[in-house]
């Protein structure tokens, strides 16, 4: 593989040269979305997070705001925050300033409201812009990515088709000495144990299954089950029967390779290779989770036709249900429903899917970056609102 990236000071690589404009907490959103329209080249992440909560979920907002920061994908990146947040600002802008890019911070109370803000933002973010558009993008190589993997509204065509090839991909690209980063822990249940025994040892294969178990637990606590809400209306409608069932198909993304480590949400891989992070399932905060972790792209397999991507890392929505590709095509980037009907084998679907990936690396648009489909996402938090 061969793509054209923006190679950081930190060495790791961009696909993609935006400003981030990064909300502090839920009470800047508005400022931050208001800064990134007004300047080209600059994206904006927003979020429902950052106050009146506990210590851990603050650290944990504080920790996945360092790790958006520091992803390959920005070349430089504001903060805005509101002045009285529970979020750390200033261990924000370290961390970004330790990765080597321009970082600026700015506060709506110190400045004096939105409009100030907003105004302020726009000539620092419009300098940044100038500054990022002069970067030259180098040649770089398979080694050089690191893909998120995810799955949603999935259907059976979901588990015969798009995650199998997608599998193909990732058994390909890890060893090339790339990094894929595999999330959802609630859809590793039922089939956990085979996704632990891919593991490089019994230590990282009991690491998948304490995940499991503490997702588990967590819903327990509640008082319900698991699988009141898995597998969703939408899978059932899609043909799933079991969430074991759903499970099998979530975890054929990752093919026979083998995981090398697991992390918590957000922690960037310090490994090359399959690494497993804890997450949800669902977009917002998947999403979110992958970016954080240092993802310059995702690859998103879809049954119904889930529509997100995410504000600066390019999203590619692959589908196997061709009724999906036909119906949704304006949020669908590649199909491979003819591995369905026997025209195409995996290891066929899976070369487009990877000629796919190496074509949107080094600059070509997704449906989701193309439409704007790129706005709501969310921090995986685990406590209460206080």
């Amino acid at each position: 593989m061969n793509f054209l990236g923006y190679r950081r000071q930190d060495g790791r690589v961009g696909t993609r040269n935006y400003v981030g404009i990064i909300s502090t907490v839920v009470c800047a959103n508005e400022v931050a979305k208001g800064i990134a329209d007004k300047v080209s080249g600059a994206v904006a992440f927003t979020h429902q997070q950052g106050c009146c909560q506990t210590s851990p979920d603050l650290n944990r907002v504080t920790e996945t705001l360092c790790g958006l920061g520091c992803n390959p994908n920005l070349a430089a990146v504001l903060l805005i925050g509101l002045g009285c947040e529970g979020t750390e600002m200033p261990a924000v802008q370290k961390a970004v300033a330790t990765c080597g890019k321009p970082v600026q911070t700015l506060f709506i109370q110190e400045m004096g409201g939105a409009a100030k803000t907003t105004a302020e933002g726009v000539l620092i973010a419009q300098e940044m812009a100038i500054q990022a558009s002069r970067l030259k993008p180098q040649e770089c190589g398979a080694g050089d990515i690191v893909l998120g993997l995810k799955c949603g509204s999935s259907d059976t065509t979901s588990g015969l088709a798009a995650n199998p090839a997608l599998g193909v991909v990732v058994e390909r690209l890890v060893a090339e000495n790339a990094v894929a980063i595999l999330g959802e822990v609630t859809e590793f249940i039922g089939a956990e144990h085979i996704l632990a025994a891919q593991a490089k040892d019994q230590t990282t294969g009991d690491k998948i299954l304490a995940l499991v178990e503490r997702m588990e637990n967590r819903v327990k606590a509640m008082g319900v089950d698991m699988r009141g809400g898995q597998p969703t209306p939408g899978n059932i409608a899609g043909g799933l029967t079991t969430i074991e069932e759903k499970s099998l198909g979530a975890i054929a993304k990752v093919g026979n390779a083998v995981v090398q480590e697991v992390y918590e949400y957000g922690q960037a891989p310090r490994v090359k290779g399959l690494v497993v992070m804890d997450s949800p399932g669902r977009e917002p905060e998947i999403l979110t989770g992958l970016a954080a972790a240092g993802c310059n792209l995702i690859t998103f397999t879809t049954g119904r036709g889930a529509p997100q991507g995410f504000p600066f890392v390019p999203v590619i929505k692959i589908t196997g249900n061709e009724k999906t590709w036909r119906h949704l095509r304006d949020h669908m980037d590649l199909s491979v429903h003819q591995v369905m009907d026997g025209r195409e084998s995996l290891g066929q679907a899976g070369t487009r899917i990877y000629e796919e990936i190496e074509t949107v690396a080094s600059g070509t648009k997704t449906k989701a970056e193309i439409s704007g489909y790129v706005q709501a996402m969310d921090i995986y938090v685990t406590g209460p609102v206080i």
